[in-house]
């Protein structure tokens, strides 16, 4: 049950259930795209995202990687990554659970979108329990803090307990902090310069 920190009820103009008002309201987005900055024992990623449903993915890397293009095509199930910028050679295609492209976390190109993390959450919160932790204002933005922790010893992707900021507005995280069954730190993740129902050229998926 997702209960408010302190006040035992959600603060005010908060839905009820606020993961699963942000979850409705991305199921009505078409496209979106946003600044990724990554944060994990592996070092650090910064990435220029861009998404289209079905679940057409691009990604530009800034760091590490600099140029390099990777995108992935739902409907043929296969991902082409350019090392050196799209078009350019070589060019690989692969499959998405390909390890050259799955990142050390285990995180597939198919499963990295804001959806399959709602979806994730989403199933941890049923086998365990969240709570609203406040509200923050960040640069004019009102964000909701949450926590969802599983019971036990359970995790989903193993995570244990999600931290995740939303932005009361666009329904969409600005910032999620991932921990594992010993509260070590799994990954922090900083969405920037989001930008919704965004008109995606085709050419950016197929270049």
């Amino acid at each position: 049950m997702l209960v408010a920190a302190l006040t035992g009820t959600p603060p005010s103009g908060t839905p009820p259930d606020p993961l699963a008002s942000a979850i409705e309201h991305y199921d009505t987005v078409k496209s979106y795209r946003v600044n990724i900055q990554s944060f994990h024992a592996d070092g650090e990623e910064h990435i220029r995202y861009y998404y289209r449903k079905p679940g057409f993915v691009r990604m530009e890397f800034i760091r590490p990687h600099d140029g390099a293009v990777l995108v992935y095509n739902p409907l043929t199930q296969r991902a082409r990554l350019w090392p050196f910028g799209a078009g350019h050679f070589p060019e690989f295609n692969l499959s998405p659970g390909n390890p050259l492209i799955r990142s050390s976390r285990g995180q597939q190109v198919d499963r990295s979108d804001v959806g399959a993390l709602f979806e994730n959450i989403r199933t941890l919160q049923a086998r365990g329990n969240a709570e609203i932790l406040g509200e923050e204002n960040v640069d004019g933005h009102t964000i909701l803090h949450l926590v969802v922790i599983g019971t036990g010893g359970i995790a989903v992707a193993g995570v244990h307990r999600y931290e995740l900021w939303l932005d009361t507005v666009n329904q969409f995280p600005v910032k999620v902090i991932s921990r594992d069954q010993q509260n070590a730190i799994i990954e922090t993740v900083m969405m920037e310069a989001l930008e919704i129902n965004t008109t995606l050229p085709e050419a950016l998926f197929n270049p």
